[in-house]
Order: structure tokens, then sequence, then C-alpha cells
């Protein structure tokens, strides 16, 4: 807290980009989100590309994981040492160049307004390819069930994070994708708040690394276990 009457100091804000086998776009992102005047943190999550030494050239930090272990594992590394860092906030977009960096303004903005502990940027769905539409839509329809809230954009890898809840999801289990859909059960548990900004998403023809049957068969997991929990805390 700054004291009384001294101008308030700007928060370290860090830029994670988890990413896996991106070395088309992957030196973009990082040189977009500079310009926004963040560093920038990439996690290589085992890519068998140069993804790693493009993230590197393009002057970013880069964590390296020896195999692929999932999105899920490849924030929460990051996580762990953006705390250790002395990071106090996050910003999370993924490394295919389908977030555009000139919107995190509105993610900063936001969270100088509002006492949010998680920002997701809410993508409006136009052009996207139909399979992906499709599960976004019942994804979005039974999670939104499942927390008795409108969930605009559960799966969305453009985030804003408070340090209190970068330290709460360190106790996630999901090593995958459903780590983001995790994230939003833990900071609602935590009583935190949460809240939503308007973003496009580019879709460039990159193939998406989602293997769609075992996401679907993990989100149906996950959100089982949602189920479950949610009950044992309105019996509690």
């Amino acid at each position: 807290m700054s004291e009384p009457g001294l101008p308030q100091q700007p928060q370290r804000i860090l830029a994670l980009i988890p990413a896996y086998n991106e070395q088309n776009q992957i030196d973009k992102v990082v040189c977009g989100v500079q310009a926004q005047g963040l560093p920038v943190l990439v996690v290589d999550d085992g890519s068998t590309d140069s993804t790693a030494a493009r993230a590197e050239s393009a002057r970013a930090t880069v964590l390296r994981q020896g195999k692929n272990q999932g999105k899920g594992r490849a924030l929460r590394r990051g996580f762990a040492w953006a705390l250790d860092q002395g990071y106090e906030a996050i910003i999370t977009l993924d490394g295919d160049n389908q977030h555009d960096p000139a919107e995190i303004p509105r993610f900063l903005e936001l969270a100088a307004r509002e006492p949010y502990d998680l920002i997701i940027g809410a993508r409006n769905f136009d052009g996207m390819p139909w399979t992906r539409y499709t599960m976004n839509v019942l994804g979005r329809w039974t999670f939104s069930r499942l927390m008795g809230r409108p969930m605009p954009d559960n799966q969305s890898g453009y985030r804003w994070l408070s340090r209190r809840l970068t330290e709460a999801t360190l106790a996630g289990e999901e090593e995958g994708y459903e780590f983001e859909v995790e994230m939003i059960v833990i900071c609602l548990q935590h009583g935190y708040e949460l809240g939503w900004v308007p973003i496009r998403t580019i879709y460039n023809g990159e193939p998406s690394h989602i293997n769609h049957v075992k996401h679907v068969f993990q989100y149906v997991r996950l959100l089982w276990r949602v189920r479950r929990q949610m009950k044992q805390l309105g019996a509690g």
C-alpha cells in the first residue's frame, strides 16, 4: 500500500506466453507484447522446433520444459517463476498470434479501475472454425449452469491475474488446457473478483494443438469434479 499523499507506484506486470511448436509466430507475439512496455517470459513446453530459440532472439526470457507436459503445467511453472521474481500481476496470452498484444491496455485499464483478481478476454467467436465454435458454445453453456452465473468465455487464454490468485492457482491439478477452467473455479472458490474485457481473436490458419476428443473427455471429467466440489461447499 502507498502512503497517503504519495503517488501510487505502477505494478510490476509480466507477460507470460506458454508455447508449443510456435516457431512461425512466437517472435511476432513477443515483439508485440514488448511494444506495450511489458517484459516477456516464454515457457517452451517441449517444442520440437525452434520456438525457444526464436523467443530468445526476440529478447524474451525463456524457460524450457524438457518434454511436452501440457499448457496447465507450463503456466504454473511460469507463475512460480513470476512470483519468485516479485511480479505483482501477470498477463497470459497464447503463442500462436491469435491474441492481439495491442489489446493489453484494455486489461490494464480495467485492473486499475476495479479490484479484480482475474480478468478474461472474452472473444466474439466471429470466424471461428465450426468445430471449435461448437465446443466453445457447449462448454460455456454447461460451465455457466454449473457455476450459476454467465461465463462469456471460459477457455480464452488471454487473461490478467493478480498476485494472490496466481499464488492460489499453484495448487491446481489440471495439466492441459482445462487448467484455464480450473483457474476460474479457484478464483470464485476463494471469493475473488472475476471480470471480462471484449477482445478479438485472429485466426491465421495455423493448426490447433488441441486433441479435441481428449479435450472433451478431460473437460467433462473436470466439470464432474467441480460439480462435486460445489455440492460439498453447499453442504458446508
